[in-house]
């Protein structure tokens, strides 16, 4: 399977799925105009990748900040990797800067929507963020 790879620009977050790295992220900041349209080939090819997962799947969400047409679109990509761990051994990771109450918050209320293993991983600065 192709990875999907959107470089992250002012506006819109790094897109990096790599099935033959075994590395998914989702990282930086997200507040695209149109979060539907942005979203739609990620959720899309995500769908393809639930036929054919890895046996280990480990995504790494990683958001600075993102508005609220974002988060209902990481909602729907949390909601399909959630199906993907039916099939595939899922871990979810939400990194957050540790001074984000926020982002922490969003994290749990997410975590409580889903089967897939979550975890939470505190920082300092996303500056000694690496997976």
């Amino acid at each position: 399977m192709r990875p999907l790879i959107l470089e992250a620009t002012e506006d819109t977050p790094l897109i990096y799925f790599h099935p033959e790295e075994g590395k998914f992220l989702i990282e930086k900041s997200s507040l695209p105009e149109n979060a539907v349209e942005y979203y739609a080939p990620v959720i899309n090819w995500l769908k393809e990748y639930h036929s054919t997962p890895n046996a280990i799947t480990t995504f790494d969400f990683s958001l600075e900040y993102l508005n609220t047409a974002s988060s209902k679109q990481i909602f729907e990509v949390i909601m399909m990797i959630n199906k993907i761990s039916e099939v595939s051994d899922v871990t979810i990771r939400w990194h957050y800067d540790a001074i984000d109450e926020d982002m922490m918050g969003l994290g749990k209320r997410f975590s409580h929507l889903v089967n897939a293993k979550f975890e939470f991983i505190e920082y300092e600065n996303n500056d000694d963020f690496e997976i």
